[in-house]
């Protein structure tokens, strides 16, 4: 009976000067392997089952070539034996199940399944991960411990370079890692690693992208997608609108936004909503907003808490330019979103 693991990644991190990991890159992590060919490779890492990170020496990495196929990796495995030597070490991180993570490397993996599509939001254990992840100051170096950046500013500058630091952040920005197939990204900033974006999205300057979120199709972004917050396909967020993240505030509820809506300009939205959707510009819909509910007729037919109305499709929320009541009503002539410049994403 084979064996299928849940991930597996070789890869070349970071560590400080104590030896602590900072970060890893993946070129090419695997889903769903199928153990019983990459045997021979993995006895010869020492890998022994479970959940494990490896370090390679180069001795390790010979072993390994000499015992692997001709396959994607084996060419991974080549590269990483030219690595400088520095603070740059080559690993393998196996997953065996889908569990929390327990290193930085395996944090790292899992945000790159996320990035490469190979899972989608919500699809992969997260549990903790900031307790993993390290603050890491991001050059143009790479990166370095905040604690050793003093030093290395000012050794840049005795050699007469200038180490350029553009955050200190637990999450690097994802172009640095994963650049996925289809997709307009105007900030790169913006953009976490842990960020899905579907073939056909765009992000604006202004749009940004929390980790474990994102598109699943052809979207454009010019507002906040927080942390676990999904845009279906054909959907647009307009300038300067949110979607309400589950990191803050002890909310929990995952907030979806469905196919072919629209969240207008400096809206938002603390529901889920489903398909055909559409929230006029400046509203903010809360879970515990007040709604009239607008019948067929135009006649006002009831209120609702907006949590009521949750993941339905075919919702129009307007604010009454007179009397200020936000309604809902119908969404009957659904925004027709921009199909040329959907066409060109």
């Amino acid at each position: 009976m084979s064996t299928t693991l849940f991930s597996l990644g070789l890869g070349l991190g970071t560590k400080n000067q104590h030896q602590q990991w900072l970060e890893v890159f993946y070129p090419a992590p695997q889903l769903n392997v199928v153990a019983d060919a990459l045997q021979p490779m993995l006895d010869a890492a020492g890998y022994t089952g479970d959940n494990q990170v490896i370090e390679l020496s180069d001795k390790t990495l010979d072993a390994m070539i000499a015992a692997s196929e001709q396959t994607e990796l084996t060419t991974i495995l080549t590269q990483l034996q030219q690595r400088p030597a520095q603070n740059k070490v080559a690993v393998l991180t196996v997953l065996a199940t889908d569990s929390a993570p327990q290193s930085t490397p395996e944090a790292y993996l899992k945000l790159h399944l996320l990035s490469h599509r190979l899972v989608k939001p919500h699809g992969t254990d997260l549990t903790g991960i900031f307790a993993v992840l390290p603050n890491v100051a991001w050059t143009n170096e790479g990166a370095i411990d905040p604690a050793e950046l003093p030093q290395r500013q000012f050794q840049a500058r005795l050699e007469g370079k200038h180490l350029n630091v553009t955050s200190i952040d637990k999450f690097p920005k994802m172009t640095d890692y994963v650049i996925p197939s289809g997709v307009r990204i105007a900030a790169t900033s913006r953009v976490r690693l842990g960020a899905h974006l579907g073939e056909g999205t765009t992000v604006m300057h202004e749009g940004f992208c929390n980790f474990n979120a994102g598109t699943l199709g052809v979207s454009m972004v010019e507002g906040r997608i927080s942390a676990g917050v999904t845009v279906g396909n054909n959907s647009d967020l307009g300038g300067g609108c949110s979607t309400m993240g589950t990191l803050s505030g002890g909310g929990k509820q995952v907030i979806t936004i469905g196919e072919n809506c629209l969240v207008g300009a400096n809206a938002g939205t603390g529901i889920p909503l489903g398909d055909r959707c559409t929230i006029e510009s400046g509203l903010y819909i809360t879970a515990g907003t007040k709604v009239t509910l607008i019948d067929d007729q135009k006649q006002a037919a009831g209120t609702a808490k907006a949590r009521e109305l949750a993941g339905r499709s075919d919702l129009l929320f307007r604010r009454n330019s007179q009397t200020g009541t936000i309604e809902c009503l119908t969404n009957k002539s659904a925004i027709q979103l921009n199909s040329e410049l959907h066409a060109h994403n």
